[in-house]
Order: structure tokens, then sequence, then C-alpha cells
């Protein structure tokens, strides 16, 4: 996993730079990760590789944090942007860890995914394109959302947040 102050080489993106203990920082303006798929694979495990950057998804009950409770933050598993904190993940009964909102909405990008014969959202990292897992409009709370991430996808970082 890459520093998430590292810049890049590709266009600019603002990100929410956030401590690991939860704390937001500052806006920050820092270059997209760009790597080629050899480099992606070197660096990565490669259940890590094929759902961030092969864009495949884990079986559900499967992964090491659908069923974590912890007190945390959860980090690309690439680049270390900060993407989901615990105070926003919940039970949806899925299988994947599931999260009302992300840590930052600049940290996160969607775009449509028709893969499947089906339309979904699909949820990405802002700064390197890692691909996360889904957003579903069936989440609890106001907003109404429910970001279904991979586990492969995240590192996450226990904190002491309340």
């Amino acid at each position: 996993m890459l520093d998430p102050r590292e810049d890049g080489t590709g266009p600019e993106v603002e990100l929410v730079d956030v401590s690991d203990d939860g704390r937001r920082r500052e806006t920050v303006r820092l270059k997209k990760i760009v790597r080629s798929e050899a480099d992606w694979v070197t660096d990565l495990a490669p259940t890590e590789f094929c759902v961030t950057r092969q864009r495949a998804t884990e079986h559900a009950f499967t992964g090491e944090y659908w069923n974590n409770h912890e007190q945390g933050l959860y980090r690309c598993a690439c680049c270390g942007t900060a993407l989901f904190e615990s105070t926003e993940k919940f039970e949806s009964g899925s299988g994947w860890p599931s999260f009302m909102a992300p840590v930052a909405e600049q940290n996160v990008e969607t775009r449509t995914d028709l893969s499947h014969a089906m339309e979904r959202v699909e949820v990405l990292c802002k700064k390197c394109d890692a691909h996360l897992g889904h957003v579903f409009p069936d989440g609890p709370g106001p907003g109404g959302l429910r970001y279904c991430i991979n586990s492969a996808a995240v590192k996450f970082v226990k904190t002491g947040l309340q």
C-alpha cells in the first residue's frame, strides 16, 4: 500500500486527507496513481489484484472484514486513501462490508457498471481507480445508500474512534 499523500503521474484530483485516528485534516490536490498492470500484480496479493484491478468480486461471507466490528478506518488496499469509517458500517446481511457513506465524497468515484447483464453503480478509489465494490439504493439512514465493498479492496486500520 502506498502513502496516501504520495503524488502519482496522472491528472490532479482533490481528496480529503484523513489521519489513521479518523480526523479529517485537510483537502489536498494530488496526482492520480497510474501504474501498469505488471506493477500492480507485483505489489498486490492475488485476491487484491483480481478485485481492485480486474473488477472481480469476493464470494459473500468470505472476506476478512465482512464481520469486523472493531473501530477504525478502511483505506484503499492499493494507494492508502481513506475510504470508509467503522462508524458508517452496518450489518446488511449481504456478506460484504457495507457502509452508509464514504469518509469523504471526494475520495470515491462512481461509474455505471453494465457487466453481468445488469445495471449497477461501481465504486472506485478516486486516487488510483481501484475497484472497491458497488453502491445500492437500499441502505439505512437518511441517504438510503449501501456501499457494498470487497474486503480485498481495503485495509483496516484499528483506531479508538467512538
